[in-house]
């Protein structure tokens, strides 16, 4: 198996909401066959796909799929970058579970909850900087 993930994949209660709660952020949808909304990310692609129908597929109840012990994570350019960023997700309706603030490890990060049930991570790690097109990797390197 190559080292890398291809697509996430939110199984989400509500498509439209979840939708336009993306695109509030500024996303923009990619084009996608009915039944599936997808935003492409760089080098990835984030997919919306109906809750129900995610649990089906896997074999599981739908109550049983939660959201996961996990977070998805958005690192910026600057610090100050995070705070805009958590202040834009709670005008499209997130839930701050942790505003902006430094970490032990030197970065600074904060926390929300999209109104699908996701937590998302918005971080600036001046140790990982990010390459002129946005990529993250690792330490930077």
């Amino acid at each position: 198996m190559e080292q890398r993930v291809s697509l996430i994949t939110l199984g989400v209660a509500d498509m439209d909401k979840s939708a336009a709660f993306y695109e509030a952020l500024g996303w923009q949808r990619a084009k996608s066959p009915d039944g599936v909304i997808a935003f492409d990310l760089i080098s990835q692609t984030l997919g919306l796909y109906p809750l129900d129908r995610l649990a089906e597929d896997i074999g599981l109840p739908a109550e049983a799929m939660g959201t996961g012990a996990m977070t998805l994570s958005h690192n910026t350019r600057t610090v100050e970058e995070v705070d805009r960023l958590l202040l834009l997700a709670e005008e499209a309706g997130a839930e701050i579970l942790r505003p902006g603030g430094e970490v032990f490890w030197g970065g600074y990060i904060g926390y929300f909850r999209a109104p699908d049930g996701h937590v998302w991570e918005v971080a600036h790690n001046p140790f990982s900087p990010l390459s002129p097109h946005g990529a993250f990797r690792w330490n930077g390197y």
